[in-house]
Formats: C-alpha cells, structure tokens, sequence
C-alpha cells in the first residue's frame, strides 16, 4: 500500500456554497442537473445480453438526474458495468469485494452524496417542491435569562 503523499479522495469534499475569492461564481467548476431527471427513455444497453433485474436497474438509472451528465460525458458503459456489478452484489452469496466495486461506481458516477460532492454536481430545486412547501413553523423559544429577570423599585429588596 502505498505512503505519504495526496489522495484522489483525500481531504474534505468540495463544498457547493465555498468559492475562492479570486474566482468568479460562474467558474466555480459546478453543474446543476435538472432535477426531473433525463427525458426520454434509456439508451440502447451497450453490452451482451441483458437480466430482466438489469433492464430495470437501466430504466430506473437512465430516468436520474445524473443521467444528464452520464449522457454528456459519454458514460454508457460505464453505468452498464454498474448495473451489471449491482445485479450481481444483490446476490445473497456475493462477494464483498464485488460490493466494494458498487460502492466505487456509486461514487464515480455520482450516485452517492460523496460522489455528487466529488463531481462537483448539484440537482436543482424541484420547481413544484418549492410552490407546495409550506413555510416552516417557527419552534416556540424558550425565556432568555433576560426575559426572567424583572426590575425591582428601590426600597423592595430584601
């Protein structure tokens, strides 16, 4: 294993909110993905043959919003590979380094909060989410020292 020196993965992920002071917030380097998802239907499944389990693990993937930078970037094969290692770590009798290979495609195509992060990706408010949200209640506070204390005329002590 080897020592010392910086990692792919090493230090805190980026933060979508930090930005460096001499650079402009429209070169930040982040990619909203439209947050209902790709259009249209999968693409055509790039490796042989295919699973009814695999068919809908493509389906549903295809349908995320990641799908759109997938799509962009030219990834089919990759997220085929995935949903092939995922239908196979399913499996009762899988091997764990077999779930190990998921969770890294997980994380490369930006399918776990880590990954998002790494990418550098963030999904767009839900336009009906934010009409529908009711606005939040504010939580009833509790006295400050302040508000207990009371002014007590000369004469009335002790």
């Amino acid at each position: 294993m080897p020592k010392g020196g910086p990692r792919v993965v090493s230090g805190p992920p980026p933060d979508p909110n930090a930005l460096r002071r001499n650079r402009p917030a429209d070169k930040a380097g982040w990619t909203t993905l439209p947050a209902e998802g790709r259009s249209g239907g999968p693409p055509v499944w790039p490796l042989a043959g295919m699973t009814d389990r695999e068919f809908e693990l493509w389906r549903d993937l295809w349908a995320k919003p990641q799908a759109v930078a997938w799509e962009a970037l030219g990834q089919g094969y990759e997220v085929a590979l995935f949903v092939r290692a995922l239908g196979q770590a399913e499996q009762p009798d899988a091997k764990v380094e077999l779930q190990r290979v998921v969770r890294q495609y997980l994380d490369s195509l930006g399918l776990s909060v880590q990954g998002m992060l790494r990418n550098r990706w963030k999904v767009a408010p839900a336009a009906e989410a934010e009409e529908t949200a009711a606005p939040a209640a504010e939580a009833p506070g509790r006295p400050s020292a302040r508000d207990r204390l009371r002014v007590v005329p000369r004469g009335e002590g002790a």
